[in-house]
């Protein structure tokens, strides 16, 4: 590779050398940057477009670095912008609040005027915290509201996706709506979700039994799902709407998270069906509204903490909670990386120089680069919330997205680092220990990826290669092999169904 004058000099004041592949490597490590070189020169990249940065955890200093200012998509390592920003501008203690509230007045049992169920976005509510909200309004001795349940969820605007977002992703948990009123059917805190759960029948042959939780009146369900064989359930809403076909077969019990229509409509049956249980009517019904100002707060809900919430969102790639710190910086999705940006500088990223428009990395219009991540993973040590945001992120062998990745090798317990994935794209970003002692951080992005390629191999290598060194002897991780259908030529390979795709977070299809 011939240098200009300008790129000698570069590369001699940050104490770097060039090497033919374009790589750099600090002084006296030509054995890691030969390793590295050998590991991305596999034969699968063929056509891709890889880049990484290797830089020490504390000094700052560049280790390794191939096309690691080249700007491309980074699938879910996005995230690590988006909750340091989100720490920085919200703080760690931010809460959600969820409230009722009435401008009326009680007369007896009889609550005269409107009951407005306001919420912020928090995606943590529950068909239980729901429940608990109408249970206060009865303690108070209130029967029956003369005016209507109106819905608030003006706190966000009315743009449910990102920019860039798949549509035929839709049906799926990890793409569900984001909305001021929403709510979560499970511990992962699924938001603009509910479970489809499938009995097979009393004899073989009969039709399965659907039901959906929590319940409400604007799911539809359509089944034609029978009591027989193992071809499995396929549970998918259709393209606009709130009617969930449930097909297939089998002979066991089986749940299915599907995203709905229009979460605000959803929580509104949930609640109206809340207050029923607690024997009181609304007359007016249902609408849509703003509360008024002065309002009385009737009953309140506070969620947990944005620091506590790391942990299922960075564990588990939780696409929705990370859209909701979006909107809770902004409103809207627009607006709130508007608001969040004023915080990258602080964390090492220059705002000219990255395309961002949404908090998940959904957007295939998401444009950042591994020297971007790798500033973010440095900035970030020196932040007050750093500890909590750092233990959140998935480890090796161990937990979250990585639980079962780099198992049997150094990197087990060690690497501690956000993944990403979409057809096309994988990443990896976090922080690994050598074994000489020294901390390092490290950005690795695939773009342009086969579908019957594993990328995953790729970054194992290369992260089981950073945790190694200065050990006395270099140790690679276990692979799998690529299914026969990713293998085949394209005009043999068949849809993959949701569930079997490894081209997005495991966690999104519970393969983890």
């Amino acid at each position: 590779m011939k240098l200009g004058i300008l790129g000698a000099v570069v590369a001699a004041t940050a104490g770097l050398t060039l090497t033919s592949s374009g790589g750099a490597v600090a002084v006296g490590n030509e054995a890691l940057t030969r390793d590295l070189d050998t590991i991305l020169a596999d034969s699968g990249l063929k056509g891709a477009d890889v880049g990484i940065t290797v830089r020490d955890a504390n000094t700052g200093e560049t280790v390794y670095t191939r096309s690691g200012n080249r700007r491309s998509q980074v699938g879910s390592n996005l995230k690590v912008l988006t909750t340091t920003a989100a720490l920085d501008l919200l703080g760690p203690d931010y809460r959600w609040k969820t409230e009722l509230q009435s401008s009326g007045t009680q007369d007896g049992s009889t609550l005269n005027g409107d009951i407005v169920l306001r919420g912020t976005g928090d995606p943590t509510m529950s068909a239980l915290r729901y429940q608990a909200l109408a249970d206060t309004l009865k303690s108070k001795g209130v029967t029956s509201v003369s005016g209507s349940l109106v819905l608030d969820d003006t706190a966000f605007d009315s743009q449910p996706y990102g920019l860039g977002w798949a549509w035929d992703d839709e049906p799926y948990s990890y793409n569900a709506e984001t909305s001021a009123l929403t709510l979560s059917p499970d511990a992962k805190f699924s938001a603009g979700t509910v479970v489809v759960r499938v009995k097979p029948g009393a004899a073989t042959g009969d039709p399965v039994q659907v039901s959906v939780e929590p319940a409400n009146d604007q799911v539809q369900i359509r089944n034609t799902a029978t009591t027989n064989g193992d071809a499995g359930i396929t549970v998918e809403r259709e393209h606009g709407t709130n009617v969930i076909n449930v097909s297939g077969s089998t002979w066991v019990e089986t749940t299915a998270l599907s995203t709905v229509k229009d979460p605000t409509s959803v929580v509104g049956s949930v609640f109206q069906k809340a207050l029923a249980a607690n024997g009181i009517q609304v007359a007016g019904g249902i609408k849509r509204g703003k509360a008024p100002q002065g309002a009385a707060v009737l009953a309140s809900d506070q969620s947990t903490t944005l620091g506590q919430l790391m942990n299922p969102l960075l564990k588990n790639s939780n696409n929705m909670l990370a859209e909701v710190l979006v909107k809770s910086a902004g409103g809207s999705f627009t607006n709130g990386v508007n608001q969040l940006s004023r915080k990258w500088a602080g964390l090492g990223v220059d705002p000219n120089w990255v395309e961002i428009f949404d908090g998940s990395g959904m957007s295939r219009m998401d444009q950042m680069a591994p020297d971007d991540l790798a500033s973010i993973l440095i900035k970030a040590k020196s932040k007050p919330w750093f500890g909590t945001w750092q233990s959140s992120l998935p480890v090796a062998g161990r937990d979250g997205t990585l639980v079962n990745r780099m198992k049997g090798t150094p990197a087990e317990g060690n690497v501690i680092a956000k993944s990403g994935s979409m057809s096309g794209v994988s990443a990896l970003s976090g922080y690994v220990t050598t074994q000489a002692g020294r901390q390092l951080v490290f950005s690795l992005v695939q773009n342009n990826v086969v579908l019957w390629v594993s990328p995953k191999t790729i970054e194992d290598k290369v992260a089981v290669r950073l945790a190694s060194d200065g050990g006395a002897q270099v140790a690679t991780p276990k692979t799998q092999s690529v299914p026969e259908q990713r293998k085949a030529p394209a005009e043999k390979r068949t849809k993959v169904p949701a569930k079997d795709r490894f081209d997005v977070e495991c966690s999104w299809i519970g393969t983890c």
